[in-house]
């Protein structure tokens, strides 16, 4: 008796015929639940976002930084990074954030506010695309589960960068298809366009796909007009948005290529990219911008591989028969982002990574087939244990066992991990420096190789010459003279002429300069992959400092500085030119 309540509870479908309020309540008790669990994941991550002043998404300072503008005109005047920033983020993306500017929202807290929203649309989608699969509540309250544990074991919620829109706007797409919606498709692909224009891609691909269907072990096309007239609509939309942010990103272009990429240190293993990985087999399979299952994790996921399988057996599984026809737009996912993936890969890097064409999407498909397998299952299960049969009780006892160990696991697979959610956030280390930056003129440019030069453009709102975090070697016209800027700074940094130094200033119109403690010991440079790109400057520099060579900053450390915190010595750029001439 137990265990016929249970399955009725659980596991039966709502269909037009059987809609009653204890359908209702089920659907609005599992999604309830859903939403309970995404904002329990978003609160936990969201405690680092306001423990300080100055906190920040790891990827918003480069993203974030530069709108400032949107209300001072004046802030980071002819600055290649923030010029190039602003150049490559998605036009949807920048509009968004200067609408919030314009209504008195700073970026910076946007940042932190938007994962509560986004998390909230992706559950909310994620289930309704769910029940249009399998309408039973709890196949949508696995999937989103198993989504959203997903999401947070990554910076793909929290990054304060358009990779946040990816799952909420694409499982939008999924839905509005289902729903035979041609505005809805439109809009959802509209936006996907303007926000994370790659993703577009595959959307328009999965509206190609669905074109065709396989009958009797041929290859025909869909009789449906409408099919045509939405993927002629939604391919239309794509590109016509996508076009002007391709015009404005390719000023710095055009992108590196393959050929050039395997020369180079930054895509070599321990660079900045890291693209290129020895082991050919984790290269194709996981590697986080290579790989065709790249950052696939929890391991749950890949239950959702079961979900063919059970398929094909109606009899054993009884609850396949209230699978919709819905189930094919996995089969039309999943091509469309596989067949990107590898475009991608043929043309290296003008697609961007071909990572990213999977990553996101193939973590929806797995989510939701997982949802819908392990329902399925169980609902056999409570079936087989029902029947009548000396074993009955038997049975019933080991489903019941059986079904709340899988159940604990699943909800309890977080508290299994040192750090859930992985949280992208950074802390700004040196706030009275940010502060006293803030009190000079907006030109005021700072030359450094520390990493905390990458908070300065966001919590002082003053511009870099580099940074760590800026350094992205994708496009090659932004790229050639951000290199040149870090191979610059390197020699100068180290040098032993005055003139070589002052030389440095006067070409790039340094104001300031940030050194660290320990920025003259060998040490400093031999332990930082990110200054060691940067060849033969690097090596050149370590080898006068493993010589005993004392570079001219290091002796106006005190005589020039103008700020002194912690690690942190800020000198004055006039202060270093005028001392050519006290020494002389």
């Amino acid at each position: 008796m137990l265990i016929t309540q249970l399955r009725k509870f659980l596991t039966a479908p709502i269909t037009e015929n059987h809609r009653n309020s204890s359908t209702v309540f089920s659907v609005a008790f599992w999604f309830s639940l859903s939403l309970v669990f995404n904002v329990a994941y978003i609160s936990i991550g969201l405690r680092q976002a306001f423990s300080g002043e100055y906190v920040v998404g790891d990827n918003a300072r480069e993203y974030v930084s530069w709108m400032y503008r949107y209300t001072n005109p004046g802030l980071f005047p002819h600055d290649l990074i923030a010029d190039y920033f602003q150049s490559v983020t998605p036009i949807g993306f920048g509009a968004l954030y200067h609408v919030m500017m314009i209504l008195g929202i700073d970026p910076v807290l946007l940042g932190k506010l938007l994962p509560m929203v986004v998390g909230v649309l992706t559950t909310g989608y994620a289930f309704a695309v769910c029940m249009q699969i399998l309408p039973v509540p709890l196949a949508g309250f696995v999937a989103t589960l198993l989504l959203n544990q997903s999401i947070c074991l990554h910076d793909d919620l929290f990054s304060a960068s358009p990779r946040d829109f990816i799952y909420p706007l694409f499982l939008a797409f999924i839905y509005y298809l289902l729903r035979r919606s041609l505005l809805g498709v439109t809009l959802a692909i509209a936006l996907q366009a303007s926000v994370y224009p790659l993703i577009a891609f595959i959307e328009s691909g999965v509206l190609l796909v669905r074109l065709c269907n396989w009958q009797s072990g041929k290859l025909g096309f869909s009789q449906n007009k409408r099919d045509y007239l939405v993927c002629a609509l939604g391919l239309s939309v794509a590109f016509l948005v996508i076009l002007p942010y391709a015009i404005q990103s390719s000023q710095f272009g055009p992108t590196i290529t393959a050929a050039i990429a395997r020369t180079i240190p930054e895509y070599a293993s321990g660079g900045r990219v890291s693209y290129f990985n020895l082991n050919p087999v984790s290269f194709w399979l996981d590697g986080r911008d290579s790989g065709i299952l790249a950052m696939m994790s929890p391991p749950q996921l890949f239950l959702g591989l079961l979900l063919p399988i059970i398929l094909l057996f109606p009899l054993t599984f009884p609850l396949t028969k209230h699978v919709t026809s819905g189930i094919n737009v996995i089969s039309q996912v999943v091509p469309a982002s596989v067949a990107m993936f590898f475009m991608a890969h043929a043309v290296a890097f003008r697609l961007h990574w071909p990572s990213r064409y999977t990553h996101h999407t193939f973590k929806i498909v797995f989510a939701l087939a997982a949802g819908i397998a392990l329902t399925i299952i169980l609902d056999a299960a409570f079936r087989w244990a029902d029947q009548s049969t000396k074993f009955r009780r038997g049975r019933q006892f080991l489903i019941l066992g059986s079904a709340a160990m899988v159940g604990a696991l699943l909800i309890l697979y977080p508290s299994s991990l040192k750090a859930f959610p992985k949280t992208p956030y950074v802390t700004g280390g040196v706030p009275t420096m940010y502060k006293f930056l803030q009190q000079q003129p907006q030109d005021s440019l700072v030359a450094s190789l520390a990493g905390e030069a990458n908070n300065i453009p966001v919590f002082a709102k003053r511009p870099i010459l580099v940074g760590s975090e800026f350094g992205l070697p994708f496009h090659t016209k932004y790229y050639a003279q951000f290199r040149k800027r870090a191979i610059d700074l390197i020699n100068a940094q180290y040098s032993q002429d005055i003139n070589q130094v002052i030389s440095f200033i006067d070409k790039y119109g340094v104001k300031f300069w940030l050194l660290e403690s320990t920025t003259f010991k060998p040490e400093y440079i031999a332990h930082n992959n990110w200054i060691k790109q940067y060849q033969p400057a690097a090596n050149t520099a370590l080898a006068k400092l493993a010589q005993g060579s004392i570079p001219v900053l290091s002796k106006l450390m005190k005589s020039c500085a103008v700020f002194e915190r912690e690690n942190f010595t800020l000198l004055k750029a006039e202060c270093i030119q005028k001392a050519k001439f006290s020494n002389s």
